[in-house]
């Protein structure tokens, strides 16, 4: 249990430092804290660390709305079809949707977790506009096979990044494989700006009409209208959203980015603890990263077999709580979800692999914060909790 002197492990707390702080405090006092300086240096940060230019990346204020402007701008249509993994977040499909497509699940490869590429290729229909491959929990798709059948089939790509900001295939950064790479910034990722994401196109001229699209369609955005030179006019030049990223999230942004690689460092320290910890117990551990791929270590996911474990999935989970270590569940496929199930007619049985893998997985603690002695606990809890 929790105690004062083993305080309760949060899943997915933010590691957040002076350095942030005091950025944020400096943009409350410089009077500007909405779209301005430090979103285009956070910007332009980024794109050095994606290793593309700086006209190719676009902020804005979550991965869904990254998803979404990257839809709108590859000009979807209703009745167009995107195929995709049954096991993501909602918000990969919401995002489909509200583009007005219609979204096609594929089952995961049971080894990966990812799109099982496969399938891919079976369920392209006459309708099919699209891919939204997802990088689930840091581990990369398989995107030679991937950009080998969308280009067969003259398939737009758009990358869901959102656990995969330091994930590579091949050497080659994620997110930019496709035509678009979609990323989180929300406050249980890799890099945190509380709610935030980023936009990798491309060409300039797709970021050009992403960051119109982001802010109601405008030609201006307020930093350009009000700044040092004095007032410019704009022009709503389409129907846009309400999608920008603030000055106040990207100087959280710019210093978590800054600290990128050397937290990446301290999870696969931590997901490699896991793995040696875990290897002779009844629970599933996930694979280790292939030869020839950068894992980003988002998540660290067990499966719990009721049989094998001597418990179930859920109670493991009141569990690891009772023990004081806050765990989460990535994900229930979406098939399972009753939402698309009346929407689409999606049946769990359909996608066997995801659902199985949804009903038993449990993700441990992962952030950089913890310390060896968070470890041990972590492990000692997992190692009481599926004792019967």
């Amino acid at each position: 249990m929790a105690s004062e002197d083993q305080p309760f492990i949060i899943f997915g707390a933010p590691d957040i430092h002076e350095e942030e702080i005091d950025e944020v405090v400096a943009t409350l006092r410089s009077g500007w804290i909405g779209t301005g300086p430090r979103v285009a240096q956070f910007e332009q940060e980024f794109a050095a660390a994606a290793s593309v230019a700086p006209d190719r990346v676009a902020a804005v204020n979550s991965c869904t709305a990254a998803l979404h402007v990257s839809m709108i701008a590859a000009e979807l249509e209703p009745g167009d079809e995107v195929l995709t993994t049954a096991m993501t977040f909602c918000a990969s499909a919401n995002a489909i949707i509200h583009s007005g497509a219609t979204p096609v699940l594929c089952d995961i490869d049971p080894a990966t977790l990812n799109m099982d590429v496969t399938q891919l290729e079976q369920r392209i229909t006459s309708r099919t506009r699209a891919i939204l491959p997802v990088h689930f929990a840091g581990r990369p798709c398989d995107m030679d096979a991937i950009m080998t059948v969308a280009e067969r089939h003259d398939l737009v790509v758009i990358e869901d990044c959102a656990h995969a900001i330091e994930t590579r295939w091949r050497g080659q950064p994620a997110g930019t494989f496709g035509d678009f790479g979609c990323f989180s910034f929300y406050v249980t990722k890799n890099v945190v700006t509380g709610e935030g994401g980023m936009v990798l196109a491309r060409s300039p001229a797709m970021i050009d009409r992403i960051k119109i699209l982001a802010l109601h369609g405008m030609s201006k955005d307020a930093w350009r209208r009000f700044g040092d030179d004095g007032y410019k006019h704009y022009e709503v030049v389409e129907t846009g959203f309400k999608y920008n990223m603030m000055d106040l999230q990207a100087a959280l942004g710019i210093h978590q980015l800054r600290r990128v690689e050397r937290n990446w460092g301290r999870r696969k320290e931590i997901w490699s603890a896991y793995q040696e910890a875990f290897a002779n117990m009844a629970v599933g551990r996930p694979p280790e990263p292939e030869a020839h791929t950068r894992h980003a270590y988002h998540l660290y996911t067990l499966t719990i077999d009721t049989d094998e474990c001597g418990v179930a999935r859920d109670q493991f989970i009141e569990r690891m709580s009772a023990a004081g270590i806050g765990v989460g569940v990535h994900y229930r496929s979406l098939a399972q979800q009753p939402h698309y199930q009346r929407e689409f007619g999606w049946r769990p049985d359909d996608y066997p692999f995801s659902t199985a893998y949804g009903n038993a997985t449990v993700s441990l603690p992962l952030g950089p914060q913890l310390e060896d002695a968070h470890v041990t606990r972590i492990v000692e809890a997992v190692t009481t909790s599926i004792k019967p």
